[in-house]
């Protein structure tokens, strides 16, 4: 394992903490779940930053029972020498803003925290932290309150250190160096929730494992003692394998790397991509070890790459259906990229790379796009020389896509003749709001014409819009643009929303900022709510990165007992009705309806249980990983039965089914 000098010169202090209490917002993008994870990543990545630099093999992420989480790694340890403000290295990487060794390219070369703020913000924002570092055989620590210091920095023994380690990061005893953090949240601060998901932390571990090869990561969460451990050799390649795991690619995978010098800067850029059979695509992209879920710079010159070199292919004259005489076709971004997975990983120093802010979720240098742009062009021309067979199955892929969005553009232009798909006349099934507002106006979209009688008679006029649908929609993970604006269904959803689809989508359009999916509570119901939520995530995705979809709650009970009425809405709900009601009153007779259907209820209890703004429950649907949403649409709604199988077999048990 290389070495190289860590020491306290390294460390640059900019200004304090107190901001970050203020605003938390503005350095860890949100204080709700979302929020709440970034801070473990944090802390993550400065341990993969050891593992960037060759300097670590191993990291222990761990859940604990009381709330707090634990993260350690087998790198050099922060460094706990005296620093030039007086006091040691490891307070000020801790307490002070901006302080750290990524501004120094002696210390890291690519990072993925930045500017130092990462783990002083989550210092700033726990009610408690702790730090445990060993530098061959000293063991230093450090605790704090609010980002405040209990004391200064200060030696322990081993022995005292192993009363403070928990057991699954006793491996810091077996290593030379290596650092241990744990902190506790402030619920103060993150007031929804301080509770950490398991599987939101495990797939965000697993991304970072896919990205540098070679490092063990390993998960552990005490509450319900699972454990994950991730190791790769393949790198970003495993993980498109992956990501494509349940499609039919139509090729193999295209793997292009390399590395410019831009303005000065060393810029290291890896892309895979492979087509597949699927009309959707999934791009992911990353800046050394940050996700960056917007995109940005090196997203842009990948597809202007793509583009030059698919679009000089073709004119080229390499094409066959060129050479044979036929009309050329225009490949617009869209065209491009139907049913393309890929990966773009771009590498340079923290210190010069540019996001829109601390959240790391969008690349702005300039520099990055030109690079990966070059890289992306020059390896993707001489590839699709060499391999011509892959290069015609990419081209029929992309004419096939530019005839369906031609198709599309002419089913659009028919449908406007008609009556306007983008809402000039809104479908009659439509009993539409009084409010102009899209902010303070929804739309329930129910299923059936029962459902929606009694919808429409027990609704808010003012407020609320409903729609029904007759049936199942069209699925639309199976079907090319063209084909779902030809659905009946669809279309009248499309033109109710008022937003259009496809490229004339305009989410300013839409005409309500809720959209409640609202089903009955059974197997048929949960299966249009799948279909709508296909809909929406394929062909409007920002519907969902703007927070405007739903799903409303119906009960499953109405339980009437001495004279009152209760409604409930889970069977936990309802057993604990029954023991509360037993261990009070004995064992007297209780009414119980099960609702079958949305339809069974008349417009008032329709109105008192699923559309009352005050007593309703409603699910805000968000999408937190998108590769995971692709995956499990893919499984779910796509061709293949035998990943759906085994989605069902392994969920079952989480299943509710009315039989």
């Amino acid at each position: 394992m290389p070495k190289q000098t860590y020491t306290a010169k390294d460390i640059t202090v900019l200004e304090g903490l107190e901001p970050v209490r203020k605003r938390p917002g503005m350095y860890i993008g949100s204080t709700d779940e979302k929020g709440l994870h970034h801070l473990l990543i944090e802390i993550v990545d400065n341990s993969l930053d050891e593992a960037i630099g060759g300097f670590a093999k191993n990291i222990y992420a761990c859940l604990h029972s009381d709330g707090s989480v634990s993260v350690s790694d087998d790198g050099r340890g922060i460094p706990t020498d005296k620093h030039s403000s007086g006091v040691s290295a490891l307070e000020v990487a801790m307490t002070k803003l901006h302080a750290g060794g990524k501004f120094s390219d002696t210390a890291y070369k690519a990072s993925g925290g930045l500017h130092g703020i990462g783990s002083s913000a989550v210092n700033a924002l726990s009610t408690k932290m702790q730090v445990v570092v060993r530098h061959e055989n000293d063991f230093f620590i450090q605790e704090y309150k609010i980002g405040i210091p209990d004391y200064p920095v200060k030696t322990i023994s081993e022995a005292e250190s192993k009363t403070i380690l928990p057991e699954f990061h006793k491996n810091l005893f077996a290593v030379e160096s290596g650092t241990y953090t744990r902190f506790w949240p402030d619920p103060t601060i993150f007031k929804l929730t301080t509770n950490f998901n398991y599987t939101n932390v495990k797939n965000k571990l697993q991304e970072r494992a896919y990205l540098v090869a070679g490092i063990y990561i390993h998960l552990y969460d005490e509450r319900t003692d699972k454990h994950s451990n991730f190791y790769f050799e393949s790198g970003i390649r495993s993980l498109l394998s992956h990501n494509n795991k349940h499609k039919k690619p139509l090729h193999e995978v295209i793997s292009i790397s390399g590395n410019t010098v831009e303005n000065n800067l060393p810029i290291g850029v890896e892309v895979v991509m492979q087509y597949t059979d699927t009309y959707s695509d999934s791009l992911e992209s990353f800046a050394n070890t940050i996700n960056t879920y917007d995109g940005g710079a090196h997203l842009t010159g990948f597809r202007t790459a793509l583009s030059k070199v698919i679009k000089g292919y073709v004119t080229a004259g390499q094409d066959p259906d060129r050479q044979k005489g036929k009309k050329e076709v225009d490949f617009t971004p869209d065209d491009l990229k139907e049913g393309l997975t890929g990966v773009v990983w771009i590498k340079m120093s923290s210190s010069e790379i540019q996001f829109e802010s601390q959240t790391k979720t969008k690349i702005n240098n300039s520099e990055v796009q030109s690079s990966v742009y070059q890289i992306v062009k020059k390896g993707l021309e001489e590839y699709l020389e060499e391999h011509p067979a892959t290069a015609q199955a990419i081209i029929a892929k992309i004419t096939l896509a530019s005839r369906a969005r031609m198709a599309a553009k002419a089913a659009r232009e028919a449908v406007v003749r008609k009556g306007a798909l983008e809402g000039m006349t809104l479908p009659g099934k439509l009993a539409d709001c009084q409010e102009k507002d899209p902010a303070r106006s929804e739309i329930f979209i129910v299923e059936g014409d029962s459902a929606g009688g009694s919808a429409k008679q027990g609704r808010d006029r003012a407020h609320q819009a409903i729609l029904p649908l007759r049936g199942k929609i069209l699925n639309t993970e199976r079907a090319r643009l063209d084909k779902v604006i030809d659905s009946d269904s669809v279309k009248d959803l499309i033109i109710a929303l008022g937003m259009g689809i496809g490229d004339t989508l305009d989410i300013k359009k839409l005409r309500y900022h809720r959209i409640i999916i609202m089903t009955d509570a059974d197997v048929d119901g949960a299966h249009i709510a799948t279909l709508l939520l296909t809909l929406f995530y394929r062909h409007t995705t920002e519907v969902f990165e703007k927070g405007y979809v739903y799903l409303a709650i119906p009960p499953l009970y109405k339980l009437t007992h001495g004279g009152t009425s209760k409604y409930v809405y889970t069977e936990d709900e309802k057993e604990k009705y029954f023991a509360k009601l037993n261990l009070t009153e004995g064992k007297q007779k209780v009414g119980i309806q099960r609702y079958k259907g949305l339809g069974e209820m008349n417009p008032e209890q329709l109105w008192d249980t699923t559309m009352n703004p005050e007593t309703r429950t409603l699910k805000q649907i968000s999408v937190l990983d998108a590769a995971h949403a692709d995956e499990v649409f893919t499984t779910l709604m796509g061709q293949e039965v035998a990943p759906r199988k085994k989605f069902i077999t392994t969920h079952a048990t989480m299943a509710n089914l009315d039989i």
